[in-house]
């Protein structure tokens, strides 16, 4: 055993000289050719490089990756290692460079001569680190390709960040090397560190106590970031011309006590407002000119930056080093100001509130808990102080900010009601609920309604006006949401209304045209024009019930669906509709759940969305449909509506079309309402959706913006019980019978049309025009009536009447209701009363007749 480990050794030690020779004199022997590897692996160690037959795919097998049966030739390696921007060394299984390119020695700071045949562990390998080599060498003697991110040393004994790819070499078969590649990623994990630390910057500033907490906590993280074991955060107070140091940790020198603005460099940091590197060279330079003192025990480097809130220095963050092997540059410069300036916004948030609690008692006459917002102006309308909900209900995040505000500019969103504001108090020396439209700092408008009167004291004039501010925003959002709603349910019963006579019109038409056409033999010419009097009917009954869909008056069959299922299920419909030129994405959320609805009409819902959103991007683009689980709170509200709060599906259809401005916007659910040319809309599709996703209990909003765009967002309520199957009906066989029937019903035309069907059925018909009749005739028939077909809605006894008191002598006799729409037979939610059998005019007289006998049974 041991004399083949030695022979090995010996076969591997002249593969790595011939490599070596190799690549100093450019020679070309083949390198890698498949035909010299062995045909199984030899069992060696680690630390002898063993010769297995490198994996299939593998980076360094230029056999497999399209250079079969060519010369690879080691300068060819090199040349393409040169021209790399990464730092690339081959080495031998020794761990001995045998040649580096160009980027390898600048970034790790040798020459060639420093680099060629030294051990790559002594040059660049951190002492933590060795165990990470070894295990790499092992890796490789397996012919296995590697990549990490690591530390490794410069030449002056910088660390630096790297990412290693490292590939094994063969030569013959066997592993003679392996390539070594390295790329700088310092500036990124710098980033991301520097990143990490200002987002805990941020996070402390809210959950610290005190400042003294937060200052600790920001050394902490600076000291992630570079040096910082000499660290210390100064304050000055501009009122007494006064430095504290609030906190303050040194290696040699104890926290200075509060002092006078003097001459040292903390002092000429904060005069100048810029960051300040002072190396020995540099303060040697500053004292000279006599622009500083030197102060407290004598540091190789310090380095400080300011803390200032627009523009405006407070104080300064200073980090120090009394080592020489630790040194500041430009770079750890510019990180501290990053730092610094979250940890000044944070210092003057902190400081604001303690200002705030001390001038509690100097406030009084401001209730600092009210939820409405108080204030005091001059006579010019310029606020002298502000409350804390008056900040907010502006949208700024301190009193300050407010009081420097000029309110006829940056307050007030039309200039004339500031005016007739500041007219009024000097008229009567008070408001009384006048209301006016404000600017937040957001530029969001408000509606406010102030109250008033003017105050006076000792120390202020008689002209000041203390106000009382209500945001009554949501208050006129409701009413215009009221209105709006009372527009829509108004347009809903004309139109539902309209629907409903025209339904009767359209069962004669389309009945009688059913009947010529059952008549008529194909050959006949005038089959052909009855047929177009169907069709002109079929197209005339589509768009009534659009209409009952708008005004949620048409009949669904309300059921637990999965809203997933239902896309999943469409999306092999929609893609050949939208066209080769429009992608269609979908982002189904797992968790999604399910809701009560009707499947039909939710798919009916889609569908017209999807066309409307096809037809907004001729030129092509990307349609996405996306469902998502949201819980909605009381304070829920999308532009102009509020949504119930609860659980919610969310369904959402997005387009990168043209999309619409806001007049377009506040009228897309109108009936007949279209931006389409004429003949390629009905302006009815939106309508359609708006009736049906309220009629199912939820919400339709818009989101568009013009050349950005459109997205649909349909808030269904979410249910928790299992979805229930919602295949379509299978249509069966119309067929007739004996049994006796009560047909009542008020409009002559549909009254013949449907007793002369059932007869030729078979049936024996009773027929009344009204309730009362419908009574009377039941009574003076003496055999069974096995069903009774009404109208819902008749002059003096209707339909429900009229079938509860025959009930009462006839408890057997079945009932199909006909109705014009679905109101009349329906209960409050939409749903079909328990039991009730239904018919939506206008039906095909093969609907009546396979409705009749299912009934029957």
């Amino acid at each position: 055993m041991g004399d083949r480990v030695t022979q090995s050794r010996q076969d591997q030690l002249a593969h790595a000289r011939r490599l070596q020779d190799a690549l100093e004199s450019g020679a070309a022997p083949a390198f890698l050719n498949p035909q010299d590897r062995p045909a199984a692996s030899t069992s060696c160690s680690a630390a002898s490089c063993p010769a297995p037959a490198p994996p299939n795919g593998s980076s360094a097998d230029f056999a497999n990756q399209g250079f079969a049966n060519s010369e690879i030739r080691l300068q060819f390696i090199g040349q393409m290692s040169e021209a790399s921007p990464d730092g690339v060394s081959i080495v031998d299984c020794d761990n001995h460079v045998l040649w580096a390119n160009d980027a390898f020695l600048t970034l790790f700071g040798y020459d060639h001569a420093e680099v060629h045949g030294q051990s790559l562990e002594n040059m660049i390998v951190p002492s933590e680190r060795l165990a990470e080599v070894q295990w790499s060498i092992e890796a490789i003697a397996k012919g296995q390709n590697i990549t990490l991110e690591t530390q490794r040393r410069k030449k002056d004994g910088q660390r630096i960040d790297v990412t290693l790819s490292i590939v094994p070499l063969f030569w013959e078969g066997k592993i003679a090397g392996y390539s070594a590649t390295y790329r700088d990623i310092s500036d990124r994990k710098r980033m991301e560190a520097l990143s990490s630390a200002l987002y805990r910057v941020a996070e402390k500033s809210s959950s610290a106590h005190d400042l003294q907490q937060f200052f600790a906590a920001v050394h902490s993280i600076v000291d992630e970031l570079m040096y910082a074991r000499s660290f210390y955060i100064a304050l000055y107070d501009e009122a007494n011309d006064l430095i504290t140091f609030p906190y303050f940790v040194d290696e040699h020198d104890a926290a200075p006590p509060p002092k006078k603005m003097g001459r040292g460099l903390t002092d000429f940091l904060i005069r100048s407002g810029e960051p300040l590197l002072a190396t020995p060279e540099v303060l040697q330079g500053m004292e000279d000119r006599g622009e500083v003192e030197r102060n407290g025990s004598r540091s190789l480097d310090w380095m400080g930056v300011p803390l200032k809130v627009n523009n405006h220095t407070f104080g300064a963050l200073v980090v120090q080093t009394y080592t020489k092997n630790i040194r500041y540059g430009e770079r750890d410069k510019e990180i501290l100001t990053f730092v610094a300036r979250q940890v000044a916004s944070a210092v003057e948030i902190k400081r604001n509130e303690q200002a705030l609690r001390r001038s509690e008692a100097r406030y009084r006459s401001l209730v600092q808990s009210s939820v409405y917002g108080i204030y005091r102006s001059s006579l010019e309308g310029r606020f002298l102080d502000v409350n804390p909900a008056l900040i907010t209900m502006l949208g700024y995040a301190s009193a300050e900010e407010v009081l420097l505000l000029d309110p006829e500019k940056d307050v007030f969103a039309r200039a004339e009601e500031h005016t007739h504001l500041i007219d009024e108090f000097r008229r009567t020396g008070r408001l009384d609920g006048i209301e006016v439209k404000w600017k937040r700092k957001d530029g969001k408008l408000i509606t406010v309604r102030i109250s008033g009167r003017a105050v006076s004291s000792a120390d202020e004039p008689a002209d000041v006006l203390e106000a009382i501010a209500e945001d009554v925003t949501d208050r006129r959002v409701l009413e215009d949401q009221f209105r709006q709603a009372q527009k829509m349910e108004a347009v809903g019963r004309l139109a539902g209304g309209v629907a409903h006579d025209f339904n009767n019109l359209l069962m004669v038409i389309s009945g009688y045209a059913e009947v010529i056409l059952a008549e008529l033999d194909m050959a006949n010419p005038l089959h052909e024009k009855a047929r177009a009097i169907q069709q002109a009917s079929d197209r005339a009954t589509t768009l009534t019930r659009q209409l009952l869909a708008f005004s949620r008056k048409q009949l669904l069959e309300l059921k637990v669906v999965d809203v997933n299922t239902i896309v999943e299920d469409m999306e092999r419909l929609l893609r050949p509709l939208i066209g080769e030129n429009v992608d269609l994405v979908t982002k189904l959320a797992p968790d999604a759940g399910h809701t009560r609805a009707d499947a039909g009409q939710l798919e009916q819902v889609l569908m017209n969305l999807v066309v409307n959103a096809k037809d907004a991007m001729p030129d092509g683009g990307t349609l996405t449909i996306q469902t998502q689980r949201i819980s909605v709170d009381d304070s829920h509200r999308w532009g102009q509506t509020f949504i119930r709060r609860g659980s919610y599906v969310l369904l959402t259809v997005s387009d990168t079309g043209m999309g619409m401005d806001k007049e377009t916007q506040s009228r897309i659910f109108e009936p007949f309402f279209t931006t389409k040319e004429k003949g390629k809309g009905t302006g009815l599709g939106l309508s359609t959706v708006y009736g049906i996703v309220k009629q199912s209990g939820g919400y339709v909003m818009v989101q568009s913006e013009e050349g950005r765009g459109t997205s649909f967002h349909i808030y269904l309520p979410r249910v928790d019980a299992p979805a229930e199957s919602h295949a379509a009906p299978v249509a069966r066989t119309a067929v007739g019978g004996t049994e006796t029937v009560l047909l009542v019903e008020d409009e002559e035309s549909v009254r013949q049309l449907v007793r002369e069907t059932l007869t030729a059925k078979g049936y024996q018909v009773i027929e009344a025009e009204n309730g009362e009749e419908g009574l009377a005739a039941a009574a003076k028939h003496e055999g069974k009536i096995d069903l009774v077909i009404t109208d819902v809605v008749m002059p003096g006894i209707g339909g429900r009447e009229l079938v509860k008191r025959l009930a009462e002598t006839r408890p057997q006799t079945k009932v199909l209701y006909l109705s014009g729409y679905t109101e009349d037979a329906i209960g409050g939610e939409g749903t079909i009363e328990m039991g009730a059998a239904f018919l939506q005019k206008p039906f095909t007289l093969q609907n009546l007749s396979r409705k009749v006998r299912e009934v029957l049974g």
